[in-house]
């Protein structure tokens, strides 16, 4: 998938009312995600999406504070951190959150996703995917 069409399809999916705010959901949710998962699924992850996205993945790779395991969050803390970086409430964030990781799920190959849900936590997991319809189910 290439950069436009990811971020045209997040655009559409989130109902936002610009390409730049497409971005920026899509910065914020995999920055986010970066965090918190181990950094060695970040780079594959990365490496499977369009230069551009990827570097979201790897951008905050490098935090003193994040191990190689992920740093360890609630649900909500994910939640807040995502509607910081994208300067929205919550609710929103979740919405778009989700609907990057839905791009996101269709982008890759092979079981990565499934491997990115089974290293969250089971509550994180169900939420951030309920609406993923590729590998990792649905």
């Amino acid at each position: 998938m290439r950069h436009d069409e990811f971020i045209g399809q997040v655009q559409a999916r989130a109902r936002l009312d610009s390409r730049g705010a497409a971005e920026s959901a899509t910065r914020a949710t995999l920055e986010t995600l970066a965090e918190r998962i181990p950094a060695g699924l970040a780079d594959n992850l990365a490496a499977q999406l369009p230069h551009e996205i990827g570097e979201h993945l790897r951008r905050v790779e490098a935090a003193p504070e994040i191990s190689a395991t992920g740093v360890r969050m609630s649900r909500q803390e994910f939640f807040d951190r995502v509607a910081q970086r994208e300067d929205k409430d919550v609710p929103k964030a979740v919405h778009d959150a989700r609907s990057v990781i839905e791009v996101v799920d269709e982008a890759v190959q092979g079981n990565l996703t499934d491997r990115i849900r089974q290293s969250l936590d089971e509550e994180l997991s169900q939420i951030l995917f309920a609406g993923s319809t590729g590998t990792a189910g649905g």
